[in-house]
C-alpha cells in the first residue's frame, strides 16, 4: 500500500549557499556550496545530485533543504546543477563527470574524497558515475530511491515516459547510460528506498541489488519517495546513519 507523498520539502525555504561555483560555461553548470565547519575537513565532500526525472523544470532547489541539513551536521556539501535536455542524456552525464572532476579542487573544507548523494534521477546519475573507471576520487554513493534500472523503469512507464524522454530512445539502445548494464562499481554503494514509494517503486532498486549483490539496500518501512530527502521526516535519521557509515 502506497502512502500519500508529502511534497513540502521541495519548496521549503533553506539556508542560502555560502558560495555558488561554476564548473563550466553553461548556465546550468554550477553548484551551490555549503560549508560544514571545522569537522568537515576530516570528511569527504558530499556532492548532491537532485532528482526530477531529468526534466528541465526540476532543479537543485528541491535538494536545498537536504543540503543545508547535511552541512549543519558537519559536511561540506556541493549541490550540483546539471543540464537537463530532453533527448540528450549525454549533456547530463558529461556535466556530472565534469563536476566530479573539477569541484573537489575548487572547494575547501573536506578531506579530498567525494561521496555522491543522489535521489531519484540523481541517484541514477550517481550510480552511473560509480561504474566509471575514471571516478577514482569517489569513496562511495548513497542513492536515495534511485532510478537504478532504466530498462525496468521504462517498462513500468515511470514518470509518464521519463526514461524515453531523457534518452531520446529506448533503454535498450543506450546501455551505456544504464547503471544496471555497466561494470560493477569499485566504490561502496548504499541504496535507501521506501517500501511505499509510489514514484520509483522499490523493485527498481531490488533489480540493481540482484545484479550487484555487494550493494547495501536499506528498505525503509512505510516511507514514500520524498521522505528520504526530508530532514523533518522520520526516515531522515536512517539516511544520516548510512551516510556516516559511508564516510567512516
Amino acid at each position: 500500500m502506497f502512502v500519500a507523498e508529502d511534497l513540502s520539502v521541495l519548496s521549503r525555504p533553506a539556508a542560502a549557499p555560502d558560495q555558488v561555483l561554476a564548473y563550466g560555461d553553461a548556465a546550468d553548470q554550477i553548484a551551490d556550496v555549503r560549508f560544514g565547519g571545522q569537522r568537515a575537513a576530516e570528511r569527504p565532500l558530499l556532492l548532491v545530485l537532485h532528482g526530477g526525472f531529468w526534466r528541465p523544470q526540476y532543479d537543485r532547489k528541491e535538494a536545498a533543504s537536504m543540503s543545508a541539513a547535511l552541512a549543519a551536521l558537519g559536511w561540506t556539501v556541493a549541490t550540483l546543477e546539471y543540464r537537463r535536455i530532453p533527448g540528450d542524456p549525454d549533456a547530463s552525464l558529461k556535466d556530472i563527470a565534469s563536476g566530479l572532476e573539477k569541484l573537489p579542487g575548487m572547494i575547501a573544507g573536506h578531506n579530498g574524497r567525494v561521496v555522491l548523494v543522489g535521489n531519484s534521477a540523481g541517484g541514477h546519475l550517481a550510480l552511473w558515475v560509480a561504474a566509471q573507471s575514471w571516478a577514482t576520487v569517489l569513496k562511495g554513493v548513497l542513492a536515495l530511491a534511485p532510478i537504478a534500472d532504466l530498462g525496468l523503469a521504462q517498462k513500468r512507464n515511470l514518470g509518464q515516459g521519463a526514461v524515453m524522454a531523457f534518452l531520446g530512445t529506448t533503454a535498450a539502445e543506450r546501455p551505456d547510460a544504464d547503471p544496471l548494464q555497466l561494470a560493477a562499481p569499485a566504490a561502496r554503494i548504499v541504496i535507501a528506498h521506501g517500501t511505499d514509494d509510489a514514484v520509483v517503486p522499490l523493485e527498481i532498486s531490488a533489480s540493481y541489488l540482484a545484479a550487484f549483490p555487494c550493494t547495501r539496500l536499506v528498505r525503509l518501512q512505510g516511507s514514500g519517495h520524498f521522505a528520504l530527502i526530508d530532514p523533518l521526516n522520520s526516515a531522515w535519521p536512517v539516511v544520516v546513519e548510512e551516510l556516516q557509515r559511508l564516510c567512516a
